[in-house]
């Protein structure tokens, strides 16, 4: 992600913590718990264009309301505090992927929304000489025949790093580096399905974060604000005592099965995963950087999900 793509995200994420405040305050006592993280996203806002922060106020203010609906714990007065924050980075590494908390002590409450301004991504891990992504990625170690097959391609890009080579310098970037990269990524998840059948489930729990959350897409060339609810663990959508949901968000089904994966037709870049219970991902990988490097990041994104995920556009007014 570029840095003004993360200074617009950061920036989204501080207004919209401003907006819920702004709105839970009129019903209820509410507080934002000061942190680096919010001094952080106050900094990136205040960095925004004045028709920048429009944007971003108008995207935000759109579908608060529906996530009051969602969530009527949140408006619920019953002589606590409702507390936000905005998560520390790494929490993200650690598998947490929601980026604001709404939370209310009292009733051991909380969720979590992942905020998204004009991305669709899941995650941006990376493959590198060091990294052992089975470990990180589904508890299981990466094999010595992974590891056997990789050492070549990652031991070029250091001679070329050395070397002080451009991507763009090299003669077939596809075929020495992305193309056996991802044969060997692919043959490994493969191999390890076949030992251990809670890889699917796994891999998705990685992708997706450990906790139930609510992903908030500004999409702002449609005007709409997009909600995807996922609720994996079936923490989502409680209702209040005297106020209920006003949708019911069923629990969604994590994968047990891998139904195919293999490279994106007409692609040299990219593989597609396809798992039971409706999910589906593709995994493009790429040079994040002019200069070569000795590591390759993922674009990870969501292609296909379970219907139970439900899907909530938020028009601009």
């Amino acid at each position: 992600m570029s840095s003004r793509s993360n200074d617009q995200g950061r920036a989204y994420e501080y207004i919209t913590l401003i907006e819920l405040f702004n709105q839970i305050s009129k019903t209820r006592p509410v507080k934002i718990i000061e942190n680096s993280s919010l001094e952080a996203a106050k900094s990136s806002w205040e960095g925004m264009t004045v028709m920048m922060q429009n944007v971003l106020t108008i995207s935000a203010k759109s579908f608060i309301p529906t996530i009051f609906e969602l969530e009527p714990l949140i408006l619920e007065n019953d002589n606590d505090i409702v507390e936000l924050l905005i998560q520390k980075d790494v929490e993200g590494e650690k598998g947490d992927v929601r980026d604001i908390l709404i939370v209310r002590s009292g009733i051991q409450w909380e969720i979590g929304l992942s905020m998204k301004h004009n991305h669709f991504a899941v995650k941006h891990s990376r493959l590198s000489p060091n990294i052992d992504f089975g470990s990180k990625w589904y508890g299981h170690a990466c094999s010595q025949n992974y590891w056997n097959a990789v050492k070549p391609i990652f031991d070029s890009l250091k001679q070329e790093k050395a070397a002080g080579k451009k991507w763009s310098e090299l003669p077939d970037k596809a075929g020495d580096v992305y193309i056996p990269l991802l044969n060997a990524f692919m043959a490994e998840i493969k191999e390890s399905y076949q030992q251990y059948k809670d890889i699917p489930t796994k891999m998705v729990e990685y992708l997706l974060g450990e906790y139930d959350f609510y992903k908030i897409i500004s999409i702002d060339r449609a005007k709409i604000t997009q909600i995807n609810a996922f609720n994996l663990h079936g923490t989502l959508n409680s209702d209040a005592k005297k106020e209920k949901a006003s949708v019911k968000i069923e629990k969604t089904l994590l994968p047990t099965r891998i139904v195919h994966f293999g490279f994106k037709p007409d692609s040299d870049n990219t593989l597609e995963l396809y798992l039971d219970n409706g999910w589906q991902f593709s995994f493009r990988i790429h040079n994040a950087s002019t200069n070569v490097e000795n590591s390759l990041k993922f674009d990870i994104q969501i292609i296909g999900m379970p219907a139970t995920i439900i899907t909530i556009d938020c028009k601009w007014k």
